[in-house]
């Protein structure tokens, strides 16, 4: 039950932590409201929750420009303005990767699923979403 409860809490804390406006590494810490509860996080306490819930750092600015211009270059329906938020998809697509390392079709089953947008609601074709898999472990994950 500890083990769920914990996990449970990393998930929670690592969404927040994917959903911070703050994408600068380079302060020395980050304020995370959760609840009503707000903490001052170190960028190595940030690292390990995201590690403990397989999920990549957030990219750089030229990986994330990289990620974005390959999204939009598929088709720009898939970004549809909203950069932050295909960040965060290919953030958990990378977790996707990690979990399911040699399952390539469930790897694409997630991204079909998880890349929906206003004239896609019921996502993505296998070919767009081999290519947008293809570009999170490039871009974001490639160590995974």
């Amino acid at each position: 039950m500890r083990i769920r409860t914990a996990t449970a809490a990393a998930a929670t804390l690592a969404a927040a932590l994917v959903g911070c406006t703050n994408t600068d590494d380079s302060s020395s810490t980050t304020e995370t409201t959760i609840g009503s509860t707000t903490r001052a996080l170190s960028p190595e306490q940030r690292a390990s929750i995201r590690a403990a819930a397989d999920l990549p750092p957030t990219p750089g600015p030229a990986d994330w420009a990289a990620y974005i211009k390959v999204l939009n270059g598929l088709d720009p329906d898939i970004v549809h303005g909203k950069e932050d938020k295909a960040i965060r998809r290919g953030i958990y697509t990378c977790r996707s990767i990690k979990q399911y390392p040699d399952d390539t079709a469930m790897q694409t089953a997630h991204v079909r699923q998880r890349f929906t947008s206003p004239d896609h609601p019921e996502g993505r074709n296998q070919a767009t979403a081999k290519r947008i898999l293809a570009a999170a472990h490039t871009y974001i994950c490639p160590t995974y």
